[in-house]
Parts: structure tokens; C-alpha cells; sequence
């Protein structure tokens, strides 16, 4: 019993670190307006998000590496430490570039805490269990998308923006205080040759390609030499990356292991679901408030079908393990998520919210199973020796996904919207008069929109419902892609009997 109960504690903390990382970026979405508020600073409003998950992806592989050579448990607790400092700082911050800098020390920290509790869970549950442990670790991440941006509207509303990085802290002191007392590692771990060149050219490179898709079509033409420079110094440094990895004794990825379809595989699918999924949650929101006229409020909680679905799926996904193969889960449910990405193409400004709900509850079961079944099929068949830099690469390369499709579909909406209203505006006539198009994204707030003519206003909700329509044209694509990498998946399952000789329990 007192095993037992050491573990559901452990379980408890992972838990709660790990919903803590997750719902950091979400959690801010919905307060950004505010924050802008008091700091000022719009122009560079990109960083507080992006300065997080650069620094959270570039740490993940290299987190989890290191955690395979010297231990889970100080990586772990280091992750929290630094989660906790970055957050106290970034409430603390009187300018926007402060807040961006505070935000990458919280990235260092989530790169380490996200993929390690995974890892963490894998190898103190018992084999027969991880599969349902494993399912509450999807719902978590699904929480997060969820009820992220609506804890943060509340915040933003009735205490202080503040206060949205400084809930961190007593969640952050509870889950260390926990894996501190009862975590107790038992696998052997040997200390190894650190790859810091493979370290370099991965941060870098990514750096230089979240330069070059931030800055394109905005600070920079997108055939500027600046814009061009860093794509191409993206190129040459992920090209080195690649090079130095073959051949380091310790790499931060070992390529070898891509060479097992079923964890090659699941890694194609995380990357491309991701992009999918993450286009649902933030387009859906901004059709409701911009498009159908809800406010902020009703827009967050239109995801709720989302989180019900995506729960439903991770849950059952992972007590299915045992019984049906990685691949089956896979296909059915990522067969859900291409149909719902297909059904929002048919979005008008007529749709009903009950239809946009249906699409939305779709598109949860079809991405729930990819938290909790990918998970595990990611570490299947590997030692424990391999299940860190596994484990994290997996997360890197579903945040890496989430990053490009947030970005290059982001690009297509704005792209599409902005022609859409020159087109309709571009005489200045009377229709437009009154009106503010560059800041089109005004529409959202009722007290605008309330101002508008009427006639101005249908027209610049149409141009709006129709970007966004467009935009999950384009989401259709990574989400095939996501189906038929299921496809090819090899027919392996979950057998926790084969797990039993690399099981150690915790004590």
C-alpha cells in the first residue's frame, strides 16, 4: 500500500507540472490585450509567445538526453526551479521586452518538465497500467488548450495579468516538493560525453526559422536579404545539425532510432496532427467572437467540445493499448480529426453554433489519442536507457509542428483576409468611412462592432469567415498526411508483459 501510494503521488506531481507547462502558452492568449495595456509595446508582441516556444523546443531533445545519461529526477526538478524563476520574473516585468525575455527562461524550464514526466511515469508504473496512466497525461494537454485561454480571460478581467504567471509558483512548490520527498530513482545511469555542437546548431537553427517566419511579410519583405539570409542560415545550420549527430558519440538525437517504423511514424504524426489541431483551436475562437459575434467568453468556451472529445479519446486510447494495436487506435481516430478539419471547410456566417460544436467535438476525438498512444508508442521497444531522448524528441517534434502551424497558417489567414477587405475597400467610399481596416481584428470586440454600419459590418465578417474557411482548406493537408503516416505504422501493441524486465519500481 505505501508503494502505492508513493506512486499516485508522484503521478499527482507529474501531473500537475506537466498541465502547468502545457497551459503556460494558452493561458496567455486571451490576456495578451491587457498586457499590451499597461506595457505597451505591439510591435513585438510576437516574442512573448514565440521567445517561449523556441526556447521550450530547442530544450526538449537536449532535456531529454541528458536526463537519459544522468537521471530524470535533477533534470525534472531543475525544469520546475526554472519554470518557477521565469514565472515570478515575467510578473514582475514593466516593458514587453522584458516580459519576452522572462518568457524564454519559462521555455528552458517547460523544454525540461514536459517531455521527462512522460519518461518519469514510464518507468515508476507498473507495465499493465500505463497505458490508462498514460491517458491521463492526454487530457491533461487537452485541459490545457482548453481551459487555458478561459482561466486567462478571467484573470485578465477580475485580478491582474500578473497573477497569470504567478499561479505558477504554489504549483510549481507542490509538484517539487512532491518528487523531491518520493521520487526515488532506481535505474543506473552513466555519465557520457556531452554533444554541445549538436546542442548549438539545433537551437540556432530553429532560432533562424522562427526569425524568418515571424519577421516575413511583416518587419520584411519575404524576398528581402533578411528574410532570405535566414533561411538559408536555417538551412546550412540544420544541414550541420544532421552532419554532427551522425557522428557524435552522444548524440542529442540518435537518428538510428528513426530506423524503428513504429517510432518513426509516430513522430510524422505528431508533427502534422499538431499543425492540424492547433489551427482548430485558434481560428475556431476568433470565427465565433469575429464572425457569429460571440464574446471573448463564449469563444473560449466553444473549445469545450474540443477538450470533451480530446479527453474522451486520450482516456480511452490509452485502456485500449492492451487490446488493439498502436496503429488501429491511430487510424480511427485520426480519420475523426481529417473529417472534422474537413466539415469546418463548410463553415459560413450562417452556420449555427450547434453544427460548429459537432465539427469541434470531432476534431477532439480525432487529436485525443495522439497525446496518450503516440506516448507510448514513441518508447516502445526501447531501453530505459533510450526513453528520455525518445520521449522528448516526440514532444519536440509535436510543439515544432504546433509552432509552424500556428505560423504558416497564420500567414495563409492574414494573407487571404487582408486581400479579401482591399478588394471590398479599395474605392474608400462611402461603406468604409468610420471604419479603422487597419486593425481589422477590432471586430472582435462587441463595443466595436456596435459602431460599425451594418452593411460594412457584414462585409468585413464575410472577408473574415472566408480566411478562416480557407485556412482549414489548408489544415486538411497536414491532417492526411498525419492519417496515412497511421497507415504505414507497423502492427505492434502494447503488451505490458514485455515491459516487466526493464520495470523497477520506485521506493
Amino acid at each position: 500500500m505505501e508503494k502505492k501510494n508513493k506512486v499516485g503521488v508522484i503521478i499527482g506531481a507529474l501531473l500537475l507540472a506537466t498541465l502547468m507547462a502545457s497551459m503556460d502558452n494558452t493561458i496567455l492568449a486571451t490576456a495578451m490585450g491587457t498586457i499590451l495595456g499597461d506595457l505597451g509595446g505591439l510591435d513585438k508582441l510576437m516574442w512573448v509567445t514565440s521567445a517561449y516556444m523556441i526556447a521550450e523546443m530547442a530544450g526538449m531533445p537536449i532535456f531529454g538526453k541528458l536526463s537519459d545519461m544522468y537521471g530524470r529526477k535533477r533534470f525534472f526538478i531543475f525544469g520546475i526551479i526554472v519554470f518557477m524563476i521565469g514565472s515570478a520574473l515575467c510578473g514582475t516585468a514593466d516593458s514587453i521586452v522584458q516580459l519576452s525575455i522572462y518568457r524564454a527562461i519559462q521555455g528552458i524550464g517547460g523544454g525540461a518538465l514536459v517531455p521527462i514526466a512522460f519518461t518519469i511515469m514510464f518507468d515508476v508504473v507498473a507495465p499493465e497500467k500505463r497505458g490508462k496512466i498514460g491517458g491521463l497525461f492526454g487530457a491533461a494537454y487537452g485541459i490545457s488548450s482548453i481551459f487555458g485561454p478561459l482561466i486567462g480571460a478571467y484573470i485578465a478581467d477580475y485580478l491582474h495579468w500578473s497573477w497569470i504567471f504567478y499561479i505558477n509558483l504554489p504549483i510549481g512548490i507542490i509538484a517539487f516538493i512532491m518528487i523531491a520527498i518520493f521520487y526515488k530513482e532506481s535505474v543506473e545511469h552513466s555519465k557520457q560525453k556531452i554533444d554541445y555542437m549538436g546542442a548549438f546548431t539545433l537551437v540556432a537553427s530553429i532560432l533562424c526559422l522562427m526569425f524568418a517566419l515571424e519577421l516575413g511579410g511583416k518587419q520584411y519583405a519575404w524576398n528581402s536579404m533578411m528574410i532570405i539570409g535566414l533561411f538559408v542560415a536555417f538551412a546550412v545550420l540544420i544541414v550541420s545539425f544532421v552532419f554532427i549527430e551522425r557522428r557524435a558519440e552522444e548524440p542529442i538525437i540518435t537518428f538510428g532510432m528513426f530506423k524503428n517504423r513504429l517510432y518513426s511514424t509516430s513522430n510524422v504524426m505528431a508533427i502534422f496532427s499538431g499543425a492540424a489541431f492547433i489551427t482548430a483551436s485558434v481560428y475556431i475562437p476568433i470565427y465565433i467572437q469575429g464572425v457569429l459575434g460571440g464574446s471573448a467568453t463564449n469563444s473560449g468556451l466553444v473549445l469545450l467540445p474540443m477538450m470533451v472529445g480530446s479527453v474522451i479519446t486520450a482516456a480511452g486510447g490509452g485502456i485500449l493499448l492492451s487490446k488493439l494495436s498502436y496503429r488501429s487506435i491511430m487510424i480511427s481516430t485520426l480519420a475523426l480529426l481529417a473529417i472534422g478539419i474537413a466539415l469546418l471547410t463548410t463553415l459560413t456566417t450562417d452556420t449555427s453554433r450547434f453544427m460548429v460544436t459537432i465539427f469541434m467535438f470531432l476534431v477532439g476525438l480525432g487529436i485525443g489519442a495522439s497525446f496518450s498512444v503516440l506516448s507510448n508508442a514513441a518508447i516502445h521497444g526501447f531501453t530505459a536507457r533510450q526513453r528520455g531522448s525518445a520521449s522528448s524528441t516526440l514532444s519536440f517534434t509535436r510543439e515544432l509542428g504546433m509552432t509552424l502551424g500556428i505560423t504558416v497558417f497564420g500567414i495563409i489567414q492574414s494573407h487571404v483576409f487582408t486581400n479579401k477587405l482591399a478588394s471590398m475597400f479599395s474605392s474608400g467610399g462611402e461603406a468604409a468611412q468610420g471604419v479603422d481596416l487597419s486593425d481589422p481584428s477590432a471586430i472582435l470586440t462587441p463595443e466595436t462592432r456596435a459602431n460599425i454600419p451594418t452593411q460594412v459590418l457584414d462585409s468585413i465578417t464575410e472577408a473574415l469567415s472566408s480566411s478562416i474557411v480557407h485556412t482549414f482548406a489548408w489544415a486538411i493537408i497536414p491532417s492526411v498526411i498525419a492519417l496515412v503516416a497511421a497507415l504505414f505504422m507497423s502492427k505492434e501493441k502494447f503488451d505490458p508483459a514485455s515491459e516487466l524486465d526493464e520495470y523497477t519500481p520506485s521506493h
